[in-house]
């Protein structure tokens, strides 16, 4: 049977041409027969054919491209993206056994993200076309991957705009909740059912690996989570101070300390901006700084406050930063540019009176791929930086 057509305006194929995986609902001229999560064909008013996509009928975001191919997309197309993937993180995450499996956009399979904690999975289907797919999802992943565990974590927002309830639990294997995964040599806990995202952080992993190269004297890491950058650091520090405003992220991150044999780490449970604020006032000064906070602008209309609290926080932590020593800060706001980021912190350190060096420009792990005409897969910004 034939799968149901949309047609889409000349501006959606301009979208599609331009390399983009998105069509937005303005740019759906007719869709007959199309049910909520259908692989559809697309069409223009005189019917050729220009790929097919996933339908959503409550979501701005209508339709997702999955290929511009006229090959039916059958769970042996599903099958060879989730193979394909897998063969690209093969030659990329060398050393790691947590890390993004399916990257959405970032592998061509829109709306679905897979992450591998060792021998567990936990997914996301974040599309009305995704949610229908998931079963098949799930025989491919065991097929592929024989995992201990399979979970969903869709407790996200997102799925409210696609009509889809918010649900976490297992979907095959055993009931896990949290899972120890040693990756380049630092053993760490992830609670899959409630930690952020699926579990953890797994697009700092890069980021980590490179800031230890320059971490030195007393480490301050700021909106620590359960510790990751402080913990990856802690080897080449001489003293570190973990802060982190989550009390249940403080009792994993003491558990990933006593998991590595650390033997002292301070860990404050506090609001970084107030800690800064009281460290300056007490004079408390570091050699390494990592300032790694949630996104502050979730929307475009949060931008500008965003951009003030990335330089509020930037100027706090300068000033506690001693001559010779490295400032490493991330932004996960996509409405926040590269450029933004530069120029936010270059006006941090001219108001804190330092001179800074860049030493790195970073992204998001290569696990977590970019696609070129995508501009939404690019996301994290990291800067590692030095100070005269």
């Amino acid at each position: 049977m034939s799968s149901p057509a949309v047609t889409i305006t000349a501006r959606g194929i301009d979208r599609i041409a331009s390399g983009h995986l998105w069509i937005y609902r303005a740019d759906v001229t007719d869709a007959p027969g199309a049910a909520p999560g259908d692989v559809v064909r697309l069409v223009d008013r005189k019917k050729h054919f220009w790929g097919q996509a996933l339908y959503s009928d409550k979501s701005q975001i209508a339709l997702r491209l999955l290929t511009r191919e006229s090959r039916p997309f059958d769970r042996a197309f599903l099958a060879e993206r989730i193979r394909a993937a897998a063969a690209y993180r093969e030659q990329v995450v060398e050393g790691a056994c947590a890390y993004r499996l399916v990257a959405a956009e970032g592998d061509l399979l829109p709306s679905l993200i897979v992450d591998r904690y060792g021998d567990c999975c936990v997914l996301q289907t974040l599309s009305q076309g995704m949610e229908r797919l998931k079963p098949t999802v799930v025989e491919i992943l065991e097929e592929q991957f024989t995992p201990r565990a399979i979970l969903e974590r869709n407790d996200v927002a997102v799925r409210a705009l696609e009509g889809l309830p918010e649900q976490v639990g297992v979907l095959a294997g055993e009931d896990v909740n949290e899972v120890i995964v040693e990756d380049n040599g630092v053993k760490l806990c992830y609670d899959l059912k409630g930690g952020q995202k699926t579990g953890g952080f797994l697009d700092q992993r890069e980021n980590r690996i490179a800031a230890k190269k320059y971490a030195r004297g007393r480490l301050l890491d700021c909106f620590a989570y359960t510790g990751a950058f402080a913990i990856t650091l802690a080897t080449q520090c001489e003293s570190v101070v973990g802060v982190e405003v989550s009390a249940e992220a403080l009792r994993l991150a003491r558990r990933n300390q006593e998991l590595n044999g650390i033997p002292s780490i301070e860990w404050r449970e506090a609001n970084c901006f107030d800690f800064l604020k009281t460290a300056d006032q007490e004079g408390r000064r570091f050699d390494t700084i990592v300032l790694d906070p949630p996104a502050f602008a979730r929307q475009k209309s949060s931008r500008e406050s965003a951009l003030r609290g990335y330089k509020e926080l930037n100027l706090r932590a300068l000033k506690r930063l001693n001559p010779g020593g490295y400032l490493i800060t991330c932004s996960c706001s996509f409405h926040v540019s590269d450029a933004d980021l530069l120029e936010t912190v270059a006006s941090a350190a001219l108001d804190a009176h330092r001179t800074l060096v860049i030493v790195e420009r970073r992204t998001q792990s290569r696990d977590h791929p970019i696609l070129l005409t995508v501009p939404e897969t690019h996301y994290l910004k990291c800067l590692i930086l030095r100070v005269l």
